[in-house]
């Protein structure tokens, strides 16, 4: 009997979503660290030079790690320990995994980051979507009627 061995390789993908417009960057990597995170940080920043940027995240190590190098133009909220659900960024990759990568076997990891890629960029081109996945629609029409 000639068995076969399951090889498994990954990508990491990291996004972030403005509740004012909807607007989301992301970037996939292949690993996740505190370099990894710090060169997220500084292409949303590079993206949006003349705002300044609150992102929120979870406390995952390499977004608390002492390394991690915060752009000037923004400043990192930590939710509680333990709350993923309470993260609204959680709802890009359930997007993602119905919508493009759940229950696909890829030939290959870059067959695998082609497909991921493509769907961030379809999500990236759709800010009232990530505004209705993310829960930040709400907050748009209360900002639209205090102007």
């Amino acid at each position: 009997m000639v068995g076969a061995r399951l090889l498994r390789k990954f990508s990491y993908a990291f996004a972030a979503v403005s509740l004012h417009d909807g607007v989301m960057d992301s970037l996939i990597v292949p690993w996740v660290n505190a370099s990894t995170m710090s060169m997220f940080l500084s292409s949303v920043a590079q993206r949006h030079p003349d705002e300044y940027i609150v992102m929120v995240m979870d406390q995952a190590g390499w977004h608390i790690a002492q390394e991690l190098e915060v752009p000037q133009n923004m400043r990192l909220v930590l939710l509680a320990p333990y709350s993923p659900e309470i993260n609204p960024a959680e709802h890009i990759w359930d997007a993602l995994r119905e919508d493009c990568i759940g229950n696909t076997v890829f030939a290959s990891l870059d067959a695998a980051d082609k497909v991921l890629s493509k769907g961030l960029r379809s999500l990236e081109s759709d800010p009232a979507r990530m505004q209705s996945l993310t829960g930040f629609k709400w907050i748009r029409s209360i900002s639209l009627k205090a102007k």
